[in-house]
């Protein structure tokens, strides 16, 4: 049963709430429902946001089609505060409870950057809950190269002295070891200041061991790509390669870098909803096939 803490209705943004998983914690999500059957998408946002900075742009344009949930991934936000090592396996754990708590019976799940990897582990984990996937400036694979394992090493090293001893250089080690860029962490603002860095730091380390490469080719839903065409932290030609394996039911790229969902000049929220919007016609299909 769902419970309500706290209302918040931030101007231009849907209304939010604190929920409890039970057995798992408390987070922060916003549910936006239109009238009459709809399909419900899931955001999911990418590492050191949160869903009001990665989705904030995306939420009414996908609200004239669908139902909307967005949560705040733990540590990150007003996401779950937990004393437990960040695992994405959790916090995919946390979207299936969250979208159980909300009454909701299957989404389209869709992940930016961290959270592609999040997405994907809710349908290997969860596929009773998936209706579809959309991913978005992500990979299978986040540390193939000698660099990317030195870097996501460094966080390793920056999460442990963390949690011995929080400090703002951790933001700095984060700017330096994974995004690797000053503008990113002036684009998120005062939201950097709610993080428990040490959980955002393990959440690095957990992106850059992860690697779908083995069993994301077998995803049984439909599933749509969105590419960002000038990524240098999720590197265009990584987003490609996971593309070309999977069968997907549609494939846009935005001219833009990683940051192209804070950008509305990108046409990153038109790409969103294409895509959202195809793989819901798939999934229709499907459902009438296995009916028929």
């Amino acid at each position: 049963m769902e419970q309500v803490v706290d209302l918040v209705r931030p101007v231009g943004l849907p209304a939010g709430r604190d929920l409890l998983l039970p057995g798992r914690g408390r987070t922060f999500v916003r549910h936006l429902r239109g009238r009459g059957r709809r399909a419900t998408v899931v955001l999911l946002h990418g590492l050191a946001a949160t869903a009001d900075v990665n989705w904030g742009n995306s939420y009414f344009a996908l609200g004239e089609h669908f139902d909307v949930v967005t949560i705040d991934h733990r540590g990150h936000g007003r996401g779950m505060r937990t004393t437990d090592r960040f695992t994405l396996e959790a916090c995919a754990d946390d979207v299936a409870a969250a979208l159980g708590e909300l009454g909701v019976e299957t989404a389209i799940v869709a992940g930016y950057s961290m959270g592609g990897p999040i997405a994907q582990l809710v349908w290997r984990r969860h596929p009773q809950v998936v209706a579809g996937v959309v991913l978005c400036a992500t990979s299978d694979v986040f540390s193939d190269s000698t660099r990317d394992r030195a870097l996501f090493a460094a966080a390793t090293g920056a999460a442990v002295l963390t949690r011995a001893r929080p400090s703002k250089v951790a933001v700095q080690l984060l700017g330096d070891t994974v995004t690797r860029r000053r503008r990113m962490a002036v684009s998120l603002g005062g939201h950097l200041l709610s993080h428990d860095w040490a959980q955002v730091l393990e959440a690095s380390r957990a992106l850059g061991r992860f690697d779908s490469r083995s069993w994301l080719p077998r995803v049984d839903v439909p599933v749509a790509v969105v590419t960002t065409l000038h990524d240098g932290i999720v590197p265009t030609a990584r987003q490609r390669a996971m593309a070309a394996t999977l069968p997907v039911v549609g494939n846009v790229a935005v001219d833009g870098g990683h940051c192209a969902c804070l950008r509305p000049e990108s046409a990153f929220v038109d790409a969103l909803v294409d895509m959202c919007c195809a793989v819901d016609a798939a999934s229709w299909s499907i459902d009438l096939r296995r009916a028929g």
